[in-house]
């Protein structure tokens, strides 16, 4: 049979009629549009089932509108990206432990202080309600770090912990084992505090209270490049083009250890940035010099000026401990994004001829009001065993950041 044009024009039309009438039909079916975390829709885009939005009901399928972190007190938010990671002063001990290589780090939240005293004792306070006087006897800060055969310390070993005077310095004698004990505490503290603010069951499980919205990240020892990355803090150093104006050999700008602004950050131009040593024999300066940083012992954790993601002291005051262990080959053997050694993996003790490279060896960064200002710098890096203390190694928290609000 054969069509002529009109009879072409009648079929097409019928085509196209059809073709619309099989869409009409298709887009009868439930659309749900983009889910997010803030906005879940109200049932599944898979089976249709309807979501339960109450908090309380363990016996239905729960779906939370509630997406935003609780970080918890005292912590700042730090932005994650692309860095060079590694010593940029020079290498004047010869370790050659922290060569320069390229990372990413991923979001997480840093405490803007060093732990302080008030701090410590607070979590002292609460554990002698749930360990025995001998438990609670290991946790406490060993104030014999403060005495000394030649040297007329020993005073502090009653006061710097204990006195009012000192509540807001940072506390010292604490080891890294300690200073974990007192991280998981602080989750869990913080944690009820969150939970019975939101009026919720106290029988949810972690993985429940994770499902509401509820439960906190861990707080936890940071690890090394997350450390590093937080103190340089090169968010203050770069153009929109992803180009850095420079590099910085401290957690501020210049190339020293005075202010070489007149306006920019608290104080004056030429004062000191961080409390250190400036040479043997010299922790203060003279008595009445404005240029000085006039405290010969630790100080208060929100003296001098943060550095650019609002933390204090990332130089000089206490060195810090930071959860890694410490093998001078880390630098190679970590991964490129978020790296950290968790073990002696891939630089196993037994390739070194001395004992001291066990995994109860740790890392400590930062310098502190007892070091020369070698050590401020962010790529430099020291070691003890976590059971160790001394007067100059505190500790700050850290917490991952979990997921994007929105999202």
């Amino acid at each position: 049979m054969s069509l002529n044009n009109k009879s072409w024009g009648l079929w097409a039309t019928a085509i196209l009629l059809a073709s619309a009438s099989v869409l009409s039909s298709c887009n009868k079916t439930p659309g749900y549009g983009r889910r997010t975390a803030n906005n879940p829709g109200k049932r599944s885009a898979t089976t249709g089932a309807e979501f339960s939005f109450d908090e309380q009901d363990s016996t239905n399928f729960f779906v939370s509108k509630r997406a935003e972190q609780i970080p918890g007190p005292n912590l700042k938010f730090i932005q994650g990206g692309r860095t060079v990671l590694g010593s940029q002063e020079e290498d004047v001990m010869a370790f050659r432990d922290n060569l320069e290589r390229t990372v990413s780090i991923a979001n997480f939240y840093m405490d803007e202080t060093e732990i302080t005293n008030n701090d410590y004792r607070e979590f002292l306070f609460d554990m002698k309600k749930k360990v025995s006087a001998d438990s609670l006897l290991k946790l406490e800060p060993s104030e014999n770090v403060w005495s000394g055969a030649m040297s007329f310390n020993d005073l502090y070993q009653s006061y710097y912990f204990r006195f009012p005077g000192f509540n807001f310095y940072p506390v010292a004698g604490v080891s890294w084992t300690q200073a974990s004990v007192y991280a998981k505490w602080r989750t869990d503290f913080v944690q009820e505090l969150v939970r019975e603010e939101r009026g919720l069951d106290s029988s949810f499980t972690k993985n429940q209270l994770i499902e509401r919205g509820v439960a906190m990240a861990d707080f936890r020892l940071p690890n090394e490049a997350e450390w590093e990355y937080a103190a340089k803090a090169m968010i203050g150093t770069q153009y929109l083009d992803e180009n850095q104006e420079y590099g910085r050999i401290y957690p501020w700008d210049g190339r020293g250890v005075r202010n070489p602004y007149n306006v920019k950050r608290k104080g004056k131009q030429g004062d000191f940035l961080a409390n250190f040593k400036r040479g043997r024999g010299d922790y203060a300066g003279i008595s009445g010099n404005q240029r000085n940083d006039g405290d010969i012992l630790p100080t208060n954790v929100y003296d001098m000026a943060p550095n650019d993601f609002g933390l204090y002291h990332m130089a000089g005051n206490m060195n810090e401990w930071v959860y890694d262990i410490y093998r001078p080959l880390t630098f190679q053997d970590a991964d490129d994004l978020n790296p950290m050694r968790k073990d002696g993996i891939y630089d196993e003790e037994e390739n070194y001829e001395t004992s001291m490279f066990t995994d109860e060896i740790r890392v400590y960064k930062g310098g502190s009001w007892k070091d020369v200002a070698y050590w401020l710098a962010p790529g430099t890096r020291r070691f003890m065993h976590q059971d160790s203390a001394t007067n100059n190694i505190g500790f700050r928290c850290a917490m991952i950041s979990i997921g994007e609000k929105g999202k």
